[in-house]
């Protein structure tokens, strides 16, 4: 059994109509799953990223790995790194530029690639691609993912 948490977070961008969506899926210590999935109208995909990380790392215990194939959620930590040393501070989204760099640095969590074809990463995939279309329809929202669907993630 692990001893740190695991959280898959991906996210799914529409440029075309500024839409996003994200989920993620949390493995606890003690096997326990649960996941999440949002989107919002209106937005860009570096805000959407940052929505799905944030949200994935409320309440997390530490330690905590966080596992995405989403290229602008493995860039956050070095952009908060460049933010803090005073090169390319982001200029949009400062509120959640502000929270990432605050759960960044409180230390014990690692941020890494899935592997490809990781079971997890494309359910959560296909929830924030869910939860992307459900915005595009009915607005912002945050939804609990079922446990009967957590129970097919992979995340065992």
């Amino acid at each position: 059994m692990s001893t740190q948490t695991t959280l898959w977070v991906e996210t799914s961008h529409h440029a075309a109509f500024r839409v996003g969506g994200w989920a993620f899926v949390r493995r606890d210590p003690d096997g326990g799953l649960s996941g999440h999935a949002g989107g919002e109208r209106r937005v860009t995909a570096e805000r959407t990223a940052l929505q799905a990380l944030l949200a994935a790392l409320k309440d997390v215990r530490r330690p905590a790995r966080v596992l995405a194939a989403a290229p602008l959620i493995l860039a956050i930590p070095a952009r908060v790194a460049a933010a803090q040393a005073g090169e390319h501070p982001p200029s949009e989204d400062l509120d959640l530029w502000a929270q990432a760099m605050t759960a960044l640095s409180s230390g014990g969590l690692e941020i890494g690639r899935t592997a490809p074809g990781d079971r997890t990463s494309l359910f959560a995939a296909a929830w924030a691609e869910l939860g992307r279309d459900r915005a595009k329809d009915k607005g912002p929202f945050t939804s609990a993912i079922p446990k009967p669907n957590l129970a097919k993630s992979g995340a065992d």
